[in-house]
């Protein structure tokens, strides 16, 4: 993208003037707008505006998390290096006034001075429409839901205009937490109905061009795979008004684009680039640059079970022997993740995530594929998702050339951003990178998501076992009960059971890496890894 095109899509911030090169302006009319917009800079963009949208990618996460509120929300701690982080176990009222726990209910009070985008009040009936939607409407949202504790409209009751309660249908320790992520967001139930079908109840085809929220955003403009503008919403009372006015967030694919547009000042943030470029800015100190490891999560290598050759055991324990892991971690990552694979002589821990026992042995990865019977090594290919193609390309080269050495042939497949979460629910491709993190910062939900037999979008292995389904069972129960001993002894008996059959293969614990102007302020770490613009501010 060429700077001029650029600076095109930030003009008439004052009176249409275009946005000068620096910061530097000459008027305080420009400054203002200047300082209460936040440019930002992505290799991808939303392709869905709907958290309960299908396929919706992980930008679509960003613009929901703005643009709606929630019941609830986390408090802010101190992280890694002083930075806001939040805090998995305390809670705060987004629309919720008060939240009241019973034994096996909770209740919320509503902020009865909340409005909509459009300036409807938020009821009790919106609340419960929104949640009926995210447990009905199928996929991820319902199967998150589901994480929770939250699978049936029954569930939610309106008690009056402004009071909402959920019941549970079982003590589980990750209900609350549940209602504390992107899913449960609560929506204009009557426009988004007003703009439904027979074939489309829950009005999906309609927020997914449009947010019909009461966040502290609203999208005024979207155009796929180019840019995104969103207005503060003046009216929210979910928290202090937010000091950004607007966020202009353009999709610029050439990550050299990226860096120029950071480095010359006309752009505010970016959060996706080549790792070696974040520890150059790091040293060359013009930019903030934060990095910090996701919470509950891994890049990984996936095989799909259901397949041959990856339904053998062995083949798959080849692969993980086989694989070049500290040239990923040099070459790709420049030394900003955290690495899983070779603590062969480590006792497993109650803990997620953590480093398997395998390292590169090229030795063994061969007796085991000709044990396996593929001793010449065979075809297959190799999938990633380029939305992330600066990180996932250069490793599954690496990958291509080390599996190259067994014999193994594999063909990369680069797989538009907008259409990855929709491959990989078809569960097709055999052989795959892909990060998941897991929301709520525990194990056994990690490993519900991943790899319990209710087969959810993120468990893109296919993989099934009885005896890991009674292991992440237990292991919540046990959460919910307070039984230490038994949710201890749960956590390390999935843990082995994942490394021994390894349907996927850890490679490292990948850092969020956000370089920012000096002049930006209040960036949060959230279990989402996106931007939250409500706390950011410039100088």
């Amino acid at each position: 993208m060429k700077r001029r095109d650029f600076l095109k899509s930030v003009s008439g911030l004052a009176a249409g003037a275009a946005l000068p090169a620096m910061p530097s302006v000459n008027s305080s009319a420009k400054a203002d707008a200047r300082s209460e917009t936040l440019l930002i800079v992505s290799e991808g963009g939303p392709n869905n505006l709907d958290i309960h949208g299908i396929g919706t990618n992980v930008p679509g996460y960003e613009v929901s998390w703005n643009c709606y509120d929630r019941l609830i929300s986390h408090e802010m701690k101190s992280g890694p290096g002083g930075v806001p982080y939040y805090d998995r176990d305390k809670f705060k009222g987004e629309l919720a006034d008060d939240m009241k726990i019973d034994d096996m209910s909770v209740t919320f009070k509503l902020k009865k001075n909340a409005k909509f985008h459009d300036g409807a009040p938020v009821t009790a009936k919106d609340v419960k429409w929104s949640l009926d939607r995210a447990v009905s409407v199928g996929g991820f949202p319902t199967f998150q839901m589901s994480a929770g504790s939250l699978t049936k409209a029954e569930q939610f009751v309106v008690v009056d205009d402004h009071t909402v309660r959920v019941d549970f249908l079982k003590k589980d320790k990750l209900t609350i937490p549940d209602l504390a992520v992107i899913v449960p967001c609560i929506v204009n139930s009557e426009l988004v109905k007003k703009n439904a079908s027979e074939k489309d109840p829950w009005g999906l085809e309609f927020t997914k061009q449009q947010t019909a929220g009461s966040g502290a955003y609203k999208v005024t403009k979207w155009t796929a795979g180019t840019e995104v503008i969103m207005e503060r919403n003046e009216d929210w009372v979910g928290g202090p008004l937010p000091k950004i006015k607007r966020v202009i967030w353009r999709m610029v694919p050439q990550a050299g684009n990226r860096r120029a547009l950071l480095e010359r000042g006309d752009a505010d943030i970016s959060y996706e680039l080549p790792f070696k470029d974040f520890q150059e800015m790091k040293a060359n100190g013009k930019l903030n640059v934060v990095s910090l490891p996701f919470s509950n999560g891994i890049q990984y290598i996936g095989m799909n079970v259901t397949k041959p050759p990856f339904d053998n055991v062995k083949v798959r324990q080849a692969i993980a022997y086989a694989l070049p892991y500290q040239k990923i971690m040099n070459a790709v990552l420049f030394g900003l993740g955290n690495p899983m694979f070779g603590a062969k002589d480590k006792a497993t821990e109650v803990a997620w995530p953590q480093p398997h026992k395998y390292n590169t042995d090229m030795e063994k990865a061969k007796a085991l594929l000709a044990e396996a019977g593929y001793a010449n090594g065979f075809e297959t290919t190799i999938s990633f998702d380029l939305n992330f193609a600066g990180v996932n390309e250069p490793l599954c080269i690496l990958v291509q050339e080390s599996l190259a050495q067994l014999g193994i042939k594999t063909t990369i497949n680069k797989v538009p951003g907008a259409n990855w979460r929709t491959e990989l629910n078809k569960k097709e491709m055999p052989l795959f990178t892909n990060v998941f993190s897991g929301w709520l910062d525990y194990p056994e939900y990690f490993f519900y998501w991943c790899y319990h037999g209710n087969n959810s979008v993120f468990n893109t292995m296919s993989y099934k076992s009885a005896a890991m389904d009674k292991f992440i069972d237990a292991a919540r129960t046990a959460a919910a009960t307070g039984d230490k001993a038994a949710y201890d002894a749960d956590v390390k008996g999935f843990v082995d059971l994942a490394f021994a059959d390894v349907p996927r293969i850890p490679l490292y614990q990948p850092f969020v890496n956000v370089a920012m102007q000096k002049n930006v302020s209040g960036y949060q770490y959230w279990f989402h890894r996106r931007l939250d613009y409500r706390a950011m501010a410039k100088g």
